[in-house]
């Protein structure tokens, strides 16, 4: 479970200590008393973060009390109620800004992936995160994308070797970054090539990797292209090599999704879920007393 990560409390105690500083000075006007409030969304979209705003508070103060009205991944509209909270009212108030701002950061994550998915049904084509995101909030953003209904691409450098322009540019050769690349990954690792070119996508079949990574590839060029690289991928079994290939493209204008979606590819990769999201709106508002 992710948010059983020991670097999720690090991070959570970080962002306190960030906003309440040497001591909330708006505490002096709050009662001690135990309090209620609602969290509130002010605009439609698709909620994540729920256990981790459970987190936030009890990391702050383990006597409060989240009750989640709405699953993750779950969508809702504005006017709904998300959550009921209870607790010392100096407690609420010191962790209520840190836990609304990633809520609503990490829900506008998972509100843009939802609808980019959307656009992606009925076709069997995945849409996949990139390694653009927030630093310090890789796991969490990405987690965010899979509440979406989108699929994480390799989380760092550690979990799969890409070689991409840099790489190729400054190796002897494909053949040989491919070599070494082999020698020094674990055996379940895959090597992705990223290829701008026609001519790199068929050489990186040719050299043996496990994905090819189309880079601003047309649509009417992949049409061509793809059947010809699963072809030369499956002539690779008939000398003892792997046959199997996943075609993702890359740069693609999310507008663009289903025309892309139809050029026989296994997945888009894209880092417009995280980057061109925004923030979803909720609010905490205190609960009359009976």
């Amino acid at each position: 479970m992710i948010f059983q990560n020991p670097v999720i409390n690090q991070l959570i105690d970080s962002w306190l200590a960030e906003d309440i500083g040497r001591g909330d000075l708006s505490s002096a006007a709050l009662p001690t008393s135990r309090v209620e409030a609602l969290w509130v969304a002010k605009q439609d979209g698709t909620f994540c973060g729920g256990e981790l705003v459970k987190l936030v508070f009890n990391r702050l103060d383990n006597s409060i009390k989240v009750n989640l009205l709405i699953k993750e991944g779950e969508t809702f509209i504005s006017n709904q109620i998300l959550l009921e909270i209870e607790g010392p009212s100096k407690s609420l108030i010191a962790a209520e800004r840190t836990a609304l701002n990633i809520a609503m950061h990490l829900s506008g994550i998972a509100t843009q992936t939802s609808l980019f998915v959307s656009e992606l049904k009925g076709t069997g084509v995945k849409l996949a995160d990139t390694r653009k995101t927030t630093p310090g909030l890789r796991i969490l953003e990405k987690y965010a994308v899979r509440c979406g209904g989108g699929i994480n691409h390799r989380l760092g450098l550690d979990d799969t070797a890409m070689l991409k322009e840099n790489h190729l540019a400054w190796a002897m050769s494909m053949k040989e970054a491919v070599k070494e690349t082999r020698k020094v990954a674990p055996w379940p690792s895959k090597i992705i090539i990223e290829a701008e070119t026609s001519d790199q996508a068929t050489e990186a079949v040719i050299n043996g990797a496990d994905g090819i990574l189309l880079d601003e590839f047309e649509p009417l060029v992949l049409h061509e292209l793809v059947p010809k690289l699963r072809e030369l991928a499956a002539s690779r079994s008939n000398s003892g090599g792997n046959g199997q290939i996943i075609l993702e493209a890359s740069g693609v204008d999310p507008k663009d999704l289903k025309t892309y979606a139809d050029t026989g590819i296994d997945l888009i990769s894209s880092s417009a879920p995280i980057t061109r999201s925004h923030w979803v709106d909720f609010s905490m508002r205190f609960k009359e007393a009976n």
